[in-house]
This record gives structure tokens, sequence and C-alpha cells, in this order.
């Protein structure tokens, strides 16, 4: 679970879940995610999550929100007895639902409203006082109706690149992606504006990081000189840069303390 990060210490605090969407909204939603504690009489908790390039809408007692892609590590201080439900949008599944390009929303928050219209202020009040399979139906019905029936090229092949981007941590520049794919750099720039909210170095990145987070946690050996390699950096000192300017430890720290 690499988005989590210090995951040992905080599976202890609270219980994370994904349910599935439904298969008619698997072309705009990569799953749902409930968060749920129960704190009472402990020290509230602070956890820290490295993002994904990926709109989220989240449920909790006083807010329900859109949230853009976040540029930087955020945190949620936990207490007292909680849960969030949220739906993780794949990279540009959010753009129908936004009728505008994602990046006019890249690290903000809206209120659900402001995005879906009255009818969310009911979603939330439901969501919230269901259980957690109920509050995934409830979701599925609500995002379904919005949905639209014709596929969108273009959101297909952003999904396409950021999946492959995901899952070969090999690459490491634009221009091989766009090569890949046939397109220009400037055609694939607009694209991720559009339909990502960042563009494709700042994907690249963030992959890449939550690749080194994912070793940190592994268990095994660390060899930071191997993974700056691996990961495209021009050497270790350069990647344990950027790993310690978001996750807030050098890696070879990180990796202890898990």
């Amino acid at each position: 679970m690499p988005a989590i990060l210090h995951p040992g210490a905080g599976l202890r605090k609270f219980r994370f879940s994904t349910p599935e969407a439904a298969p008619a909204l698997r072309p705009f939603v990569a799953h749902y995610w409930v968060v749920s504690w129960d704190l009472r009489g402990e020290e509230p908790y602070e956890q820290h999550v490295l993002p994904y390039p990926a709109v989220n809408v989240t449920f909790t007692a006083g807010r329900c929100r859109v949230a853009g892609v976040p540029r930087g590590r955020f945190s949620e201080v936990l207490h007292g007895v909680g849960r969030v439900f949220g739906a993780r949008f794949l990279p540009g599944g959010f753009r129908p639902f936004l009728d505008a390009p994602v990046s006019s929303i890249t690290g903000r928050f809206l209120p659900v409203e402001a995005v879906f219209g009255p009818d969310a202020r009911d979603l939330a009040d439901a969501i919230r006082a269901a259980g957690d399979d109920a509050a995934a139906t409830l979701m599925d019905d609500f995002l379904g109706t919005r949905a639209p029936r014709e596929p969108d090229p273009a959101a297909e092949l952003v999904a396409e690149v950021v999946a492959r981007v995901a899952a070969e941590p090999g690459i490491t520049r634009v221009d091989d992606l766009a090569s890949e794919f046939g397109v220009g750099m400037r055609q694939l720039q607009r694209l991720f504006s559009e339909y990502v909210g960042v563009g494709p170095k700042w994907v690249i990145r963030r992959h890449r990081l939550h690749e080194a987070a994912a070793r940190a946690t592994s268990g095994a050996t660390l060899d930071l000189v191997a993974l700056a390699a691996e990961l495209g950096y021009s050497d270790q000192a350069h990647l344990t840069r950027d790993f310690a300017s978001l996750v807030g430890l050098p890696p070879s720290r990180y990796a202890r303390a898990q």
C-alpha cells in the first residue's frame, strides 16, 4: 500500500479497504476506498499520504469534497471515531464529470455540490449513514446516471499512458513516452493538462517515488545506487533529495523506520 506512508504504523490505527466500483464505471473509477478508525482514549494520529495522479471524491462527517490532484504530500489527523468513504478516479476518468480541464482543480478542494449539483448533498447524507457496501452501491447509482455512454478516445489514451508509466519503472523520459504512443510532446502535455491535471513529467516522477517508497517498505536490502539508476535519477543523491523533499525522510531512514 505505497500511497500510505509508514503503512505498518498506520494500519495499527485504522482499517483500510477498497470496494470495487460497478463494472460500468470501471472506465472512470479505479476503486472506492474506506478508512475507518476508533481512537477513543488514544492520542490523535497523523497519517501522511503520497498521492497518486488521481482525483478523489470523499465523504466524511462535516467535509464532503472533490479533491484535485495534490502536488505534494498531504496529511490527515484522525481522532475519536470516524470514517471516510472515497472514490478514486482513474487518470482521465473524472474529466466527463467535471466538464472542465482537470488542471483547473489541481491542488484544490471543492464541495461536492459545486461539481455534482445540489443532489450531491443528499448523496453525502446517505453515504455517511450507510455501511461500506451500501455506500458503494449509492455511489455506483449516483455516478452511473451521470457517466457518458460513449467512450472518449483521448481519455482512454491518457489512462493507457499513465498505466504504462505505473507498470514500468524504466520509463523516465517524456519524449520516450510520447514516441512509444505515437503522439507529439506538446499534444501529450495538452492531453495531461485536460484529463489528468498534471503534466507527464510530474506523473513519471511521482510514480518513481511511489516505487522507491514501496521498495523501502518491502523489507529487502535497499541498494540506493542501483535504485537511482533504475528509476532514471542521475545519481543516488538526486533520488535522496527528491524522496526526502516529498516523504519527509531520506529513503534509507524511511526504510529503517518501517
